[in-house]
């Protein structure tokens, strides 16, 4: 005995039903993770605007013990050692994510990914103690060099594996379209595949460069931090993040105070630099569909 079919209705009915539960779910879903970032982002702005003026933001640390100071040289120090873990990260991560979309096919394909995915879950104070070893040993210093270098063998990993599945995404249309044309196969993956990827790239190199920007363990190891201004590649250099470990495990009130502070400069300079990224992005964008 066959069963009635259900009415146009009746389908209709469920099928909206189906929607909205299904959106409901989603939208729990959204406020579950966007709740407690706007929980911790708050309560950084609730303890950490308390030390927060001018003198911060251009005076070095003041002895152990004696109030005010700030931390101008880690905001530098911190931008130093990103900007040299962004120039060796950065395009090997892009250059490995291209030669897997585009090339790995075989097995030093499955090799390379293999080895992103296990560098990608290995602990960043690993990662700072080989560097220890590799750089600091033989250098028989610390440095900034050797906390970049720490920092961007950590977003190799998650630029490679990004820029690969973005390039996947690109129809193979495209692509023969470039071939027909008589295109080499190595100008048409980097002009052509690439930049139709661009916007899913530049996404993932942003969350690598903001996954490093407040890591802590891999610079005990390597840059070390400084009291002092340091503008040199080959010296120890100051850092938020390790300012803000080493504020935080103080007896004193004060550097309590300013650790909050400076964790909160961190998080409005990682914020700042993607939205600024973000931006310049959209306007190349627009000018270019204008």
């Amino acid at each position: 005995m066959h069963k009635p079919p259900e009415s146009p209705q009746t389908l209709s009915i469920w099928r909206r039903l189906t929607n909205h539960t299904a959106t409901g779910f989603a939208v729990v879903a959204a406020v579950l993770v966007i709740v407690p970032l706007l929980a911790i982002f708050v309560d950084l702005v609730m303890k950490g605007a308390s030390s927060f003026n001018l003198a911060f933001l251009t005076q070095t640390p003041k002895p152990p013990g004696e109030v005010g100071g700030g931390m101008a040289n880690a905001i530098v120090g911190t931008g130093l050692i990103l900007a040299v873990a962004s120039v060796l990260g950065l395009p090997l991560g892009i250059g490995c994510g291209i030669y897997l979309a585009e090339y790995g096919r075989g097995r030093s394909g499955d090799l390379i990914r293999f080895t992103a995915d296990v560098l990608n879950g290995i602990p960043s104070i690993v990662i700072g103690m080989a560097v220890y070893g590799l750089i600091v040993l033989r250098q028989k210093h610390f440095s900034a060099f050797s906390g970049g270098v720490a920092l961007g063998i950590m977003m190799i990993p998650t630029i490679a594996r990004a820029t690969e599945e973005m390039l996947l995404m690109v129809p193979n249309v495209v692509r023969e379209a470039a071939l027909g044309l008589g295109i080499p196969k190595w100008r048409t993956a980097l002009s052509i595949t690439l930049r139709t990827a661009s916007a899913g790239v530049i996404t993932g190199c942003m969350l690598a460069f903001a996954r490093v920007a407040g890591e802590t363990a891999p610079l005990l190891f390597t840059a070390f931090g400084n009291q002092f201004w340091n503008l040199k590649l080959n010296q120890p250099t100051a850092a938020l993040s390790l300012q803000v470990y080493t504020y935080g495990l103080s007896p004193y009130d004060d550097w309590h105070k300013q650790a909050w502070t400076g964790a909160l400069i961190l998080i409005v300079m990682i914020v700042g630099a993607v939205a600024a990224v973000r931006i310049v992005t959209s306007r190349g964008k627009l000018k270019g569909a204008s």
